[in-house]
Order: C-alpha cells, then structure tokens, then sequence
C-alpha cells in the first residue's frame, strides 16, 4: 500500500491511484533508456563539431584525428548513457 500527503495529512492511496501512479512511474522508466541515450548522442555531437576543422577541405587531418572521429561516431554502439561510457582520447 502506499501513501500520499495531503496537507499535511497522510492518507493511503485507493487502488485505482496506486495503480494510476504504477503506470506513470512505468512510462517514465521506460523512457529513461531513450533520455540516456539522447543526451550520450549530444555530447558525442559537440565533440564531433569541436573537431570540425580537423577534416576541413583545405586540411589533412592525421589518421589519429580520423580514428577519434569514428570513435566517437562508434560511441552509441557500446554504450548507452553518460553514467557508464568511456570517451575516446582526443589526439593532440
């Protein structure tokens, strides 16, 4: 059973809320997959356009910059969020 606070009263829940509550809580975990995984592509993103110019028409980039390149482009298809992933070495 679980409860709510209303005013500063405690009051149990009926079953029809809990189970509202299960759903929403449900739909919620079942989106954080998808959340994570959007903000590891951000990320990735940002430091794909920092590296931008390594790969410039005028530039010859090393094939260490085109390595971390693919590495990060690889990123999603090991990891899935931010909490467990390992970036790639940025060369110098």
């Amino acid at each position: 059973m679980r409860y709510q606070n209303v005013n500063g009263v405690v009051i149990a829940l009926t079953p029809e809320e809990e189970a509202e509550l299960n759903a929403m809580e449900a739909e919620w975990a079942a989106g954080q997959a998808e959340r994570d995984l959007q903000s590891l592509r951000n990320l990735r993103d940002e430091k794909l356009k920092a590296t931008d110019w390594w790969v410039m028409p005028d530039r010859t980039a090393t094939e260490a910059q085109l390595a971390y390149r693919q590495a990060l482009r690889d990123i999603t298809e090991t990891y899935t969020s931010l909490d467990d992933v390992v970036w790639p070495v940025e060369p110098e």
